[in-house]
């Protein structure tokens, strides 16, 4: 299967893929979440939604692995370091209670994926507690099993958590594609750094690519 991508086309055996949907969860996406308790304009993360729906619906269609990952801790907090929590002067803390429950804490529902890109059964789903989906979660070794080379990423933020998690996944030797209009930033300019700086000098990191082009290269297999 190839995609027309960035810097050259993006080539994937659908058997060996996997699609990885990166926290697209209440408190990010949602009005009333920790993302707006940050001063974010969170319809900006919503707008990709329809796209991301597009994509999960062929990609279930056609037979391919999904991913979900969340970024979750423990009630405890015992695996969020002070470092991370008390990062910045928001209105909510990770653990604190929030209109959606308890900020970022595994079962809350705000740290569920949301009901249009939720997870089926059979499709893996993937607590976090870090920036990236690999740190401390045993996910390589899931991919690994399943026979997995290649990661198709969507998700948020462009910058933070899903490039985390794309960097990761190129040291681990994943070939990877971020599909550019089904991930976005509460600061488009920081996406649009983040999108070159993947696939620059070469595709240090990987492939870029609109749905559409995926969409594409997915049809003969439907």
């Amino acid at each position: 299967m190839q995609t027309a991508a960035q810097p050259f086309p993006y080539e994937c055996d659908l058997a060996h893929s996997a699609l990885v949907i990166i926290d697209m969860q209440r408190d990010f996406i949602e009005p009333g979440g920790f993302g707006e308790s940050l001063g974010n304009n969170v319809a900006l993360l919503e707008a990709i939604v329809p796209a991301c729906q597009a994509v999960l619906h062929a990609w279930r269609t056609a037979g391919g692995l999904v991913v979900h990952t969340r970024e979750a801790h423990a009630a405890d907090l015992s695996d969020c370091p002070p470092a991370k929590r008390l990062r910045g002067n928001p209105t909510w803390r990770i653990g604190d209670v929030g209109p959606m429950g308890r900020i970022l804490v595994a079962g809350e529902p705000g740290n569920q994926i949301i009901p249009a890109l939720a997870p089926i059964e059979g499709e893996i789903v993937i607590d976090k507690p870090g920036k990236g989906a690999f740190y401390a979660t045993g996910l390589h070794e899931t991919l690994q099993q399943a026979g997995i080379t290649h990661l198709v990423f969507m998700g948020v933020t462009t910058e933070v958590c899903v490039q985390t998690s794309m960097r990761e996944a190129n040291d681990r030797g994943y070939d990877c594609l971020l599909l550019e209009d089904c991930t976005e930033s509460y600061f488009p300019h920081f996406k649009a750094a983040t999108v070159e700086m993947l696939h620059a000098q070469g595709g240090i990191i990987g492939w870029t690519a609109t749905s559409g082009s995926l969409l594409a290269a997915l049809a003969p297999t439907r």
